[in-house]
């Protein structure tokens, strides 16, 4: 991806009021043209009652880098739209631990007119332990959301 920001400097507008994404500790990896790869640690209150990621907490990092693999980053790009989810399905696929790093890759796959199909893939990956993206970590789920752009109000 020729487009991506440096991790440093990495910032996108929906991200200023997005009081979910702040208290999940995300950070923003990377940002491209339809792509997005965003990374959190799993903290004891995003845990279920078994002790593993809640469901929930691994939709939420997904459904994060979804929206900002949908919407333009750069100042250049039509403020007067914005692109939300129509539907998604998940697969959870193994459990994961507090402590781990969760990763959520998210690529767009296809796009015409106002709809779109992008896929996430969600890794864990042990706490300290170095993940890139060549080697994120283990599969844990797999996230397909369908967007559609619509007026901003």
């Amino acid at each position: 991806m020729s487009d991506v920001a440096p991790a440093h400097t990495l910032a996108h507008p929906i991200l200023t009021d997005d009081y979910a994404t702040q208290w999940m500790g995300l950070r923003v990896l990377a940002l491209g043209d339809g792509s997005a790869t965003v990374s959190a640690t799993l903290r004891r209150e995003m845990l279920n009652g078994f002790g593993i990621a809640h469901g929930g907490m691994i939709f939420a990092i997904a459904d994060s880098a979804f929206a900002l693999a949908c919407n333009p980053h750069t100042p250049a790009e039509d403020h007067n739209t914005i692109t939300v989810a129509s539907g998604v399905d998940v697969n959870f696929l193994s459990p994961a631990h507090e402590g781990e790093t969760i990763t959520a890759v998210a690529a767009r796959r296809a796009h015409a007119g106002r709809s779109g199909i992008y896929d996430v893939q969600v890794f864990a990956s042990p706490a300290g332990e170095a993940h890139t993206t060549e080697t994120p970590g283990r599969i844990v789920a797999e996230f397909r959301g369908r967007s559609r752009t619509i007026p901003q109000r």
